[in-house]
């Protein structure tokens, strides 16, 4: 547990996805068992779509939307959202000292021109001219630049004015986890007063669908609650901005900052995945992180096999906590999807309840009771284990 004097308070949430935007439109989602699944557009393949945003509310150039990518708006969207919530925006003093660690994947690929290669390569005299002819005069020139995972943060930069030290990490679900860890990690350590982390993910893409497919991760219809998909195994990508803004005690007390919840511990792991490899790990970091008092769990089970099933056995040994897999009601947005979790846990512990079981599997349990703490799981689709710890500052 962090040192009393390095406390660290999570003090703002932003985040976006298919059951609305910010915190009282997520809660309210949840506890009414909101499910928005696009089963038609990328068929067979099924997508949780970003609700609607009015992007001039956090991104108000023209300009500056137009030269981002939708992961990129999302993101910086929910970055601004969190900003809001923390009372740092338009703040320039403390936005300048307010680090900044993100976790995202690359851009999107150009489909229109995938298609016309993939097309007209076959039918070509001389496929090797005809592929570099077509990527030298189809490709737009900023493609490459667009494709950088790290210009989600020059974008936040740009648009918000966060200019604190900038670290971008890219690996799927544990990029998520590890921009926590880092984050927490760095407070504690006095090596940081108050960072913005999170991440974003555009779900809604052709060639992200396909190369997961290829995977054999991707839900095929109908849709099922994650817990009950053992015999159709399979995630739904979700369209998917969290964000936090993670502060020390001290520092967000003298700016007079109301904590949502504290964030205790973070651990992650990347186990090679062998039987019963996942529920093992689970099992070593619950120790590590050692909930005590009124706890809940909230899951990041993907749906994909043998992860879930693995998780959900680990679950089975602790059949006196509450449990709820978020990705029923959002899907799956890889590397925000631990932020996320650990910004549904927050509104947990502030509305000092947890909200109905998700699903009919009989592994969501119904729970009245008070809570103290919220323990976030996350098992990557195919690699990597993390958990945090929350607790309530009452």
């Amino acid at each position: 547990m962090a040192d009393a004097l390095r406390e660290v308070w999570i003090t703002g949430i932003g985040i976006v996805s298919s059951l609305g935007e910010g915190g009282d439109a997520h809660w309210q989602s949840l506890n009414e068992h909101c499910v928005n699944v696009d089963a038609k557009r990328f068929a067979p393949y099924l997508v949780h779509p970003m609700v609607s945003l009015d992007l001039d509310g956090q991104i108000p150039k023209k300009g500056d939307q137009r030269q981002m990518e939708p992961w990129q708006r999302i993101g910086t969207y929910a970055a601004g959202l969190a900003l809001a919530d923390a009372g740092l925006k338009g703040n320039a003093e403390l936005l300048a000292r307010t680090d900044m660690i993100v976790a995202a994947g690359g851009g999107e690929r150009d489909v229109a021109v995938d298609g016309t290669i993939l097309t007209g390569k076959p039918k070509s005299n001389d496929p090797g001219a005809f592929l570099n002819e077509r990527l030298m005069s189809d490709l737009r020139p900023t493609l490459f630049l667009a494709q950088l995972s790290n210009l989600l943060a020059g974008n936040i930069s740009i648009v918000h004015g966060v200019t604190g030290s900038s670290r971008t990490f890219m690996g799927e679900e544990a990029s998520g986890v590890d921009a926590v860890r880092i984050a927490h990690a760095r407070i504690t350590a006095g090596q940081s007063e108050i960072a913005l982390v999170g991440g974003s993910h555009n779900g809604e893409r052709e060639d992200l669908l396909l190369l997961h497919d290829s995977g054999g991760y991707m839900l095929r219809p109908p849709f099922k609650a994650v817990w009950e998909r053992a015999n159709s195994p399979g995630m739904v990508l979700a369209s998917v901005g969290a964000f936090l803004i993670l502060e020390e005690r001290s520092h967000a007390e003298r700016r007079s900052a109301n904590p949502k919840a504290r964030l205790v511990e973070v651990k992650s792991q990347r186990s090679s995945r062998p039987p019963g490899a996942i529920t093992h790990t689970l099992s070593r970091m619950w120790t590590d992180v050692a909930p005590h008092r009124r706890a809940a769990i909230i899951s990041g089970a993907t749906g994909t096999e043998p992860a879930t099933s693995e998780e959900r056995a680990w679950l089975k040994t602790l059949a006196d906590l509450p449990a709820r897999a978020t990705g029923t009601s959002i899907g799956h947005g890889m590397e925000p999807q631990f932020v996320m979790n650990v910004a549904i846990a927050t509104l947990v512990l502030g509305r000092e309840k947890l909200f109905s079981p998700l699903d009919s599997s009989g592994v969501e349990q119904p729970y009245e009771g008070p809570l103290h703490q919220v323990a976030v799981t996350s098992v990557g689709h195919w690699r990597g284990e993390g958990m945090g710890l929350i607790e309530a500052t009452r």
